[in-house]
């Protein structure tokens, strides 16, 4: 075990002393109630269980679909059966259904051979007999350009190797517009990812007016790199790509909410959670069933411990962020229309995957930040104590951007992209000993800035 209460007191109450002379801010006095939490989070075995019992019933969460409003009512049942958090709610969002359907991509030549692919959110689907024409295989927006003339009438394959997530994606996002702009009938993209062992990874996509919509799908990583070698040889590639991919009318979702109330400052609020839904593929273990069931532990355990917090801590697990981000934006209407979005002292999110937590990304004034680092000193005994600069999360990115202060769980991610949004993200790639180390930084951050004297200033 990397923690190891006894052996760490001493470095633990020096990194305090060494707090106080560079930020002023002194938590030392929530040692013992700290020490509490991360004991019962790492004692607990029911959590995971749960989580375990929950992605194995409902793996496929996207939005629009039963599956994900069922796993709203399992979870909002659990929740009131515990009977350990106040004010169980949900908000209504209406979120878009899109409908992936049966779906091939097939070499045709120089050989046959089916592939696996996975449709991009938000595609349309071909003809029934499917779209097959030649493949032009390129490396990068600008070679598409560059080979303007040769595109029209074929399926553009962007064969871009992964560098960041931010950077890679652009292909998942924006490839379909890009190549019809050229003439493409259809658009590949080798899957945004940094391992494959033959998994494709789905993930959302984009079209824009004045431009013809063309399907959009995913391959493994390995049949980007073999297209790229038959065409470097100068054979002629030709697929067949067969999608039923269809949009729907918006349907009705949901985001639960939950809190334990401050006792002194019930107006404050610190808001943490993840979204619910997920994918098509896999069971949305790690992305993001994993960090909603961790901050909803994280609550639990406070209540349970009977450390009420002087200012309400919001427990918030959003709908629709693969896919739309509407359950985020609803939110922050709802609390800019009751004019609480000001009483918003900082928001968290875990949707970075379960995994060994490091620390905290924050974002925010240089006195919060110096707040934060210090509170961050009490997660030394379990190595995820280090808070850097620069955090948040697409759920509470739209409360961000009206000034709440925000920060993400930092996860040891190396595997993270091998699993993101594919079939391969499923409990087995989760480890139970991480993921309550991720409950327990979550807890302790979340109780000592909602029960601190001083609010976290913006």
């Amino acid at each position: 075990m990397k923690y190891l209460f006894p052996a760490l007191l001493l470095l633990f109450a020096g990194s305090f002393q060494d707090g106080r002379a560079q930020t002023n801010h002194d938590f030392s006095h929530y040692k013992q109630d700290a020490q509490k939490i991360i004991e019962a989070a790492l004692n607990d075995d029911m959590t995971f269980r749960r989580l375990t019992d929950f992605v194995d019933a409902y793996p496929h969460r996207l939005s629009g679909s039963k599956s994900l409003e069922q796993s709203i009512d399992w979870i909002l049942k659990t929740m009131n059966n515990d009977s350990d958090l106040d004010l169980i709610r949900t908000q209504q969002v209406m979120v878009p259904h899109w409908v992936r359907g049966e779906e091939s991509v097939t070499l045709v030549s120089p050989r046959k051979r089916n592939m696996p692919m996975l449709g991009l959110g938000g595609s349309i689907g071909t003809p029934e007999q499917g779209i097959e024409a030649e493949v032009l295989v390129v490396n990068s927006f600008e070679e598409l350009e560059s080979k303007s003339a040769q595109v029209k009438g074929k399926i553009v394959l962007y064969n871009v190797p992964f560098t960041s997530y931010g950077e890679t994606v652009q292909y998942r996002l924006n490839g379909a517009v890009e190549a019809a702009k050229h003439g493409a009938v259809a658009s590949l993209i080798r899957t945004v990812g940094d391992y494959s062992m033959k998994t494709p990874h789905t993930g959302t996509s984009r079209y824009a007016d004045g431009v013809k919509n063309i399907p959009h799908a995913a391959i493994t990583i390995e049949d980007a790199k073999l297209l790229q070698r038959m065409q470097n040889r100068g054979q002629t590639i030709t697929v067949n790509l067969k999608m039923q991919a269809k949009t729907l009318a918006d349907a009705e979702s949901r985001n639960i909410i939950a809190e334990i109330k401050g006792s002194e400052h019930p107006d404050e609020i610190i808001v943490i959670g993840g979204h619910i839904d997920g994918w098509d593929v896999g069971q949305g273990a790690m992305d993001d069933a994993g960090g909603c069931f961790a901050a909803w532990q994280a609550l639990r355990i406070i209540s349970k411990l009977g450390l009420q917090p002087r200012r309400t801590i919001r427990l918030v697990m959003w709908t629709n962020e693969e896919n739309g981000l509407r359950g985020a934006e609803e939110y922050k209407n709802m609390v800019q229309a009751n004019n609480t979005l000001n009483d918003h002292v900082l928001a968290i999110e875990s949707d970075s995957g379960v995994f060994d937590p490091e620390g905290f990304g924050f974002s925010g004034s240089d006195e919060a930040f110096a707040m934060i680092k210090a509170i961050g000193n009490l997660l030394i005994p379990i190595e995820a104590g280090d808070i850097s600069r620069g955090g948040g999360g697409a759920d509470i990115g739209p409360i961000m951007r009206e000034g709440v202060p925000g920060m993400g769980l930092n996860v040891d991610g190396a595997k993270y992209f091998w699993y993101h949004h594919s079939r391969a993200d499923t409990i087995d790639k989760l480890n139970k000993d991480d993921f309550n180390e991720c409950v327990a930084a979550l807890a302790v951050m979340a109780y000592v800035a909602a029960d601190a004297d001083q609010t976290l200033p913006r």
